[in-house]
């Protein structure tokens, strides 16, 4: 296991939120009082951009502090980036466990391919390293305080497992005050209702423009799901895979008897 000369464990924190977000702050300074934080994270706002890697053009990192005072760097690149440039050897030292968050707003269900923090936390995965996602179920100011303490304890328990595999943990937390929060519920993942509309609009040069809006989404309570969690005032914890194999469906393709060519060529 990586450490620090104090034996204490490095985590390697992001978000998607940006480098100022308060829940990155709040998150840190919890972090802290177990582990060496080593924060990364985006310059800007990268909210719903997916696991993406900037390929096509270089990425700037840069030394900042954060409102408390302490060393961060900040990137250009995406979440993904951000823990991808750190693993590969900006980061001085190998971290024992990525966290990202925490984000405003919930990542549940559907959110996961289009969330920015479950992104960060899977490229921590995708290069053999456990990692947590922690997201607050709210879209207005809300307190980071229950869901940070969370997150440190369970950032605890993962580095103390050392699990032969690394584990990728999705937790959305209610955004209830601590003492009414339920407890915690192992879950799957729930199904989203999303309510997109197609905004038109004309710029003063008389070209059409869009945006993607739409009320916030919804999702279907049912138990044992992260929605379902959050609805009845639990912390949601859901493991997450990175195989996206359909294998209930394998039989069914097999039983087609796919050939190529499908259909032989007639004539010359």
């Amino acid at each position: 296991m990586a450490s620090s000369a104090s034996s204490r464990p490095l985590i390697l924190l992001t978000n998607d939120d940006g480098i100022d977000a308060p829940g990155l702050l709040v998150l840190q300074e919890t972090l802290s009082a177990f582990a060496e934080v080593a924060v990364v994270a985006p310059e800007h706002n990268w909210s719903a951009s997916g696991h993406s890697r900037t390929m096509h053009k270089p990425l700037r990192v840069r030394a900042t502090r954060l409102a408390n005072g302490a060393e961060a760097l900040e990137s250009s690149g995406s979440p993904s980036d951000c823990v991808a440039l750190a693993l590969l050897g900006v980061l001085k030292g190998t971290p024992d466990l990525v966290v990202a968050g925490i984000n405003l707003g919930a990542n549940v269900a559907q959110d996961v391919t289009y969330s920015g923090t479950v992104a960060a936390a899977m490229e921590g995965v995708l290069m053999g390293l456990s990692a947590i996602a922690v997201s607050l179920d709210t879209y207005d100011v809300g307190d980071y305080g229950p869901a940070a303490r969370f997150a440190a304890s369970l950032a605890q328990r993962l580095v103390q497992a050392a699990l032969p595999e690394p584990l990728l943990l999705n937790v959305n937390v209610p955004n209830l005050p601590e003492g009414e929060i339920r407890g915690v519920q192992i879950t799957r993942l729930g199904r989203r209702l999303y309510r997109n509309a197609l905004v038109e609009r004309t710029d003063p040069r008389g070209r059409t423009y869009y945006w993607i809006g739409g009320e916030p989404p919804d999702g279907i309570p049912e138990e044992g799901t992260d929605i379902g969690a959050l609805a009845h005032g639990y912390i949601s914890v859901t493991p997450l895979l990175l195989d996206l194999t359909d294998h209930a469906k394998l039989p069914l393709l097999a039983s087609w008897n796919l050939n190529y060519p499908a259909v032989k060529a007639q004539g010359g």
